[in-house]
């Protein structure tokens, strides 16, 4: 009886340590729990961005075996497609922070041509793309398989720049943001999927990725509503990019209206209401624009070489005044209106002016208008200055052009009691070259015009627009391709969402309209004397263009119906010229005749 009690009682108080024992750990773990760092949005944030980036290794691993097992082409296509879908889900931070990794996992597959005037072979998933897809065939399976390996470096390489990266909430809602416009100007166009035409998925997946990580800022517990609006407009985004099976007839115009423009506008009230500091920094595209087609989403100042040299009310009407004074050129009583006169959108309506003191001989190229000018980061059909003020001093000391002088121009404008009194009002150092420079580029920097029946339609305005005028502008955006060099809004080579960069394109422009010879003007190439810009030409914008005939760099095409049939055939390989550099797609567009009309009709509402 004793000893059964005794095993007893070292049962009960072994069963109370063990108790005992739970009770500490439980206990531990509860203060464990209760005293650590509860992590922040951004926190949580950059977790998911690090998770979904081992996601995307993972999913792009997939696809490296695929090729390497040569498994069939429904295999590797959709291994192709589950990686671009998990890329999609990091781009707006990966492309926020880490742009030039970014770039060589995403960029276009044409070599890249860089400051240092490298030239860089493109890399990535439109590479692979054009490998990939309708077929990878065997004559190409080495090269995927070397491509395929270097997309997963780049990925690993993304993942640790971004282990050090410092993200912040204001970066994070800046980032969104210009995610929803890239979705715009580049998801929806098929900028980055020109082969696969896998947009309309891999932008639902882009914004579905960013309705995650806004959830992690908990918005219902300060604004109920606004965090319900979000959700709508988010939902709805999806749903519309889900629904669109087929590219081309994606209505991309009611998308940007009704979906992507109310998106934007509620991230950034959203950041406000969590009073999320909102950049004010100087862009080209404003931090506070609330959509791409703001009357004032861009700031026209942006591209200046010092800050002291934006433009005032003042240096505007003196450079106004200059513009229309011979007292710049060298005789002939030419003006810079002259080649840009105001009614004629700032062109001449020549296929190539005529050249100071005539004698029946032209200038190089088509005069360009100035309209808008200033909202493309270099001037020039072969970009070879970057500011507006080199433009003027340029254009000035052309024989051909102007035949002045800079400094007998300062000389005469110092003798000129009126214009001593204007630069004296204007700038503190009254009559130099440089401020004669900086009042004529002021000039055209305020001839911005971004007020179009397009814009004041999508900015909701009581404003209408034609069957014809809707349906060329979903073309342009898709079908046509054309947004995919003239990008939406600005409709030029300014690249979205950080325009910062204007491009230029390889088009294989005809010499004459009979379209036999490629024109003999070489462009940029005579600048960098690198292949990839022979035939190089600055994409201009395509604003005003019923006002600015005739079109490309030589004024070759007379209407937008033959500019339009140029790009129909395939640019000039098309015509039979086999430029191997040439950037526009080779193949036929197939145009229906009332397409190209539906085309003409949106150009000329713009």
């Amino acid at each position: 009886m004793t000893i059964v009690s005794s095993k007893s009682n070292k049962i009960q108080h072994k069963a109370r340590l063990i108790a005992f024992c739970l009770a500490v750990v439980v206990c531990s773990i509860a203060l464990y729990l209760w005293l650590r760092p509860i992590p922040t949005p951004v926190q949580t944030v950059k977790a998911q961005f690090m998770q979904e980036i081992d996601e995307l290794d993972s999913t792009v691993s997939h696809l490296q075996k695929a090729i390497a097992l040569r498994q069939s082409n429904q295999t590797i296509q959709d291994a192709f497609r589950r990686s671009r879908l998990a890329y999609k889900r990091i781009e707006f931070l990966s492309a926020y922070y880490s742009p030039e990794t970014t770039k060589a996992l995403n960029g276009p597959n044409i070599p890249d041509v860089d400051d240092d005037l490298r030239v860089n072979e493109p890399e990535g998933f439109q590479v692979l793309e054009e490998l990939l897809f309708p077929g990878l065939e065997p004559a190409n399976q080495a090269e995927a398989t070397q491509h395929a390996a270097v997309l997963r470096a780049n990925v690993n390489r993304l993942r640790k720049i971004s282990e050090s990266n410092d993200v912040t909430d204001s970066h994070v809602f800046d980032a969104m943001r210009l995610e929803v416009f890239r979705v715009i100007t580049l998801g929806i166009t098929g900028f980055d999927s020109p082969v696969a035409f896998y947009s309309l998925p891999e932008s639902a997946s882009a914004l579905e990725s960013l309705q995650q990580q806004l959830a992690h800022y908990e918005l219902k517990k300060r604004d109920a509503h606004l965090a319900e609006q979000l959700d709508q407009a988010f939902t709805q985004a999806v749903q519309s990019l889900r629904s669109g099976q087929d590219f081309n007839r994606f209505d991309r115009l009611g998308f940007i209206k009704q979906s992507a423009n109310t998106l934007s506008s509620l991230l950034l009230d959203a950041q406000e209401s969590l009073n999320i500091p909102v950049f004010t920094e100087s862009r080209l595209l404003r931090p506070s624009a609330r959509t791409l087609t703001d009357i004032d989403a861009f700031d026209p100042s942006y591209f200046v070489n010092f800050t002291e040299q934006r433009a005032t009310p003042d240096r505007i009407a003196l450079g106004k005044q200059l513009f229309s004074d011979p007292i710049l050129s060298g005789g002939a009583g030419r003006t810079c209106a002259s080649c840009h006169q105001p009614e004629r959108a700032f062109t001449d309506g020549e296929q190539k002016s005529l050249a100071i003191g005539f004698n029946g001989r032209r200038v190089a190229r088509n005069a360009p208008t100035l309209l808008n000018a200033s909202l493309q980061a270099v001037q020039f059909a072969d970009s070879r200055v970057v500011f507006l003020e080199d433009q003027a001093s340029d254009v000035i000391q052309n024989k051909a052009e102007m035949h002045g002088s800079l400094p007998a121009a300062v000389i005469a404008l110092q003798k000129n009691k009126q214009y001593r009194a204007l630069f004296a009002k204007s700038y503190q150092e009254g009559v130099t070259e440089g401020t004669l420079k900086n009042a004529v580029a002021s000039y055209v920097r305020s001839l911005v015009k971004l007020d179009s029946r397009v814009d004041q339609y999508l900015r909701g305005q009581p404003t209408t627009l034609t069957v014809d005028e809707k349906k060329g502008f979903n073309l342009f955006m898709g079908k046509a391709k054309c947004a995919t060099c003239h990008f939406f809004p600005l409709f030029n080579g300014t690249v979205p969402p950080a325009f910062q960069e204007t491009e230029s394109e390889v088009l294989g422009t005809p010499a004459h309209a009979n379209g036999k010879q490629v024109d003999e003007d070489l462009g940029k190439f005579v600048l960098t004397k690198r292949e990839p810009h022979r035939y190089s030409f600055k994409t201009p914008t395509v604003r005003q263009v019923s006002q600015t005939a005739p079109y490309m760099h030589n004024g070759v095409y007379r209407t937008l119906e033959e500019v339009i049939d140029f790009y129909e055939k395939g640019g000039g390989n098309g015509l039979g010229f086999k430029l191997d550099n040439q950037t526009l797609p080779f193949d036929k567009l197939d145009l229906t005749d009332s397409e190209k009309k539906a085309l003409v009709s949106f150009l000329k509402a713009l």
